[in-house]
């Protein structure tokens, strides 16, 4: 019922915010996906809550592609600039792309000034004391922020691991 009461409306608000039917609709899917598979059955007393909760979901599902999209832009724009000889495998650009969209997604959830520290310290090669100026905050703060960023990488790292694991030793 909530599909078919809702699934027009959310897939024409989509398709007016991406310029796009395609990507509307597996949004517009996905969406109700992310409902269905929730822990928590909701239920909506109005057509009013129920667009609020859809529009929502909808509205992050739009700034992860949104995200992914920018990922791959910026690796196309590197592979641009490589000559074909080195050009990775097919097989080895999408592994690549989906560990930058798991690092983003791992920065995203860290705060701000926690995900500029480490990007600074990291991409741009800076001290401590360098990041601290230019986020006014003291090296140790810099220091606590990348520890921040570390475990959320070590977090990303033993995930990989365990599910090259379960590939290799399947139960």
């Amino acid at each position: 019922m909530l599909y078919s009461d809702h699934h027009g409306w959310l897939h024409g608000w989509l398709r007016r915010r991406l310029g796009c039917a395609a990507e509307a609709a597996d949004l517009a899917h996905d969406t109700f996906v992310r409902l269905l598979g929730s822990h928590t059955r909701q239920r909506f007393d109005s057509v009013a809550e129920a667009r609020a909760y859809l529009r929502t979901t909808a509205q992050n599902l739009c700034i992860n592609l949104w995200r992914r999209q920018e990922i791959e832009n910026a690796w196309l724009d590197t592979l641009a600039t490589t000559p074909e000889a080195h050009y990775p495998s097919a097989e080895r650009q999408v592994v690549v792309l989906q560990a930058l969209e798991e690092i983003s997604a791992m920065l995203h959830a860290l705060s701000p000034k926690a995900a500029r520290a480490f990007t600074l310290a990291v991409v741009c090669e800076m001290t401590d004391d360098e990041v601290g100026a230019e986020l006014g905050v003291s090296g140790r703060m810099v220091r606590k922020y990348i520890a921040q960023a570390m475990l959320g990488c070590l977090t990303l790292r033993a995930r990989q691991t365990a599910d090259e694991l379960r590939r290799e030793y399947p139960l």
